[in-house]
């Protein structure tokens, strides 16, 4: 089965790591997996349950818990491509838990959510706990982290039959909580205090306080390449953004203060290329689907040596090159947790916009739930809209919502030559995305 499961991902071979991670997944007792942002863990705890899963049992057999809505969707996303034949499902706070809840009347094999929300429906008693064999705790140090302790300990609590406990983490904790009821784990150290091979730390000094000039600078520089521009806070994600946009500058943010729809929507549009400047907090560090990232710009410096590593970790993955650019007021200097003497970029005297996205993102009221597929949106926009294969990009099917990347210049003129239409013999809404 393995091999059929890599060549639905199309994947020609595993890393060291995953191939370690199956291995030691049939050994006796719990596991502890310690590896880098970016370095295949999703798989490397997937792969193995291909052996655990039986397709003779009607309950819930694997939970994995994630701290962040997005980290819970994208193994889910995986799990899915993988064409396992098992059921999975996703609950995560800002769902809708109407559908949570029916979808759980038939349980899937492999449940996967947030802790807050899987521990409402656990005490709700949705959820049948004495078939569940395997319980993975992806990215648990960004758990602990994010408060989820209390709700992780009683998720744990309700699990009577467990065989298994994996706990995934991205750094090295000195010491596992006893509420895990992990002990003597058999333990893969694939961190590293070396920075990547292909990454680039270097500085921009700011020639006031206030930085803002200085980013702009850096990112018309750096046109339009994949780049994440990292804050210390919401508020001054918002306030960035709400002045790069006086300047003309198509962006989107990301933070944990926004509505979940708003987030998925920002994601979605960076993938798909719609905009290349995404300005984020540490939430966007981990744990996101989202592309090579080329750039990373540290606007606000992060106290911990563990976020910058986390933050870095989101370019130079997987042997690419990437940079991260440090942006240092008057008043700044180098952080302790950066040895090497750094290097300060020369900003240009003129600042030029990059040239607008070739793509624009079209919104159709209507998802999975309406049974709208990718194969219908398709046929929709090249039949009916006229559109060129080369002229339509990436495609998302969510539950209620449908996100299709077009060529930028006719997205216009299609919304109006689709406004009449129909998909599944129903009239939907189709409109630019906000």
């Amino acid at each position: 089965m393995l091999k059929k499961v890599l060549e639905n991902l199309k994947i020609a071979k595993l890393n060291d790591m995953q191939l370690a991670s199956i291995k030691a997944f049939k050994q006796e007792g719990d596991l502890v997996l310690l590896s880098p942002t970016g370095s295949g863990k999703t798989l490397g705890f997937l792969l193995p349950l291909l052996d655990k899963l039986n397709p003779n049992v009607t309950g819930v057999q694997v939970l994995v818990l994630a701290p962040s809505r997005e980290l819970a969707l994208q193994i889910e996303k995986v799990f899915r491509a993988m064409g396992t034949g098992f059921k999975v499902n996703c609950c995560y706070g800002g769902h809708s838990m109407k559908t949570e809840k029916n979808n759980l009347e038939f349980p899937p094999a492999v449940l996967i959510g947030t802790p807050g929300r899987i521990h409402a429906h656990l005490r709700e008693n949705r959820v049948d706990t004495t078939s569940i064999r395997v319980l993975i705790l992806d990215e648990f140090d960004k758990a602990l982290e994010m408060g989820f302790q209390d709700d992780m300990s009683a998720i744990i609590e309700l699990l009577p039959k467990l065989q298994k406990r994996i706990l995934i983490s991205a750094t090295n904790a000195q010491e596992i909580p006893a509420f895990t009821g992990i002990t003597e784990p058999v333990v893969l150290n694939y961190l590293s205090d070396v920075a990547p091979k292909g990454l680039a730390v270097k500085a921009v000094r700011a020639e006031g306080t206030d930085k803002l000039e200085t980013l702009f600078a850096l990112v018309c520089k750096l046109g339009n390449k994949g780049t994440l521009v990292f804050c210390n806070h919401r508020d001054a994600v918002e306030r960035i953004s709400d002045l790069l946009g006086d300047y003309g500058l198509i962006h989107d943010i990301f933070h944990g203060g926004m509505e979940q729809e708003d987030r998925e929507r920002a994601l979605i549009k960076f993938r798909n290329g719609s905009h290349h400047l995404l300005i984020t907090t540490d939430l966007a560090a981990r744990g996101l689907d989202i592309p090579e990232i080329e750039n990373i710009i540290h606007y606000q410096l992060p106290p911990q040596e563990s976020a910058f590593i986390h933050r870095n970790g989101r370019t130079a993955r997987m042997h690419a090159e990437g940079t991260s650019y440090l942006i240092l007021s008057k008043e700044e200097s180098q952080p302790d947790y950066i040895k090497e003497t750094l290097k300060f970029e020369e900003l240009p005297q003129k600042n030029v916009l990059p040239e607008k996205s070739k793509w624009a993102t079209l919104y159709i009221a209507g998802g999975k739930k309406e049974k709208i597929s990718k194969g219908d949106v398709v046929g929709l926009l090249i039949q009916k809209g006229k559109l060129q294969k080369d002229e339509l990009g990436l495609i998302e099917v969510q539950d209620h919502a449908t996100y299709a990347a077009v060529t930028r210049s006719k997205i216009q003129n299609l919304v109006h030559d689709l406004r009449n239409e129909k998909i599944k013999n129903k009239k939907v809404k189709i409109d630019i995305s906000k």
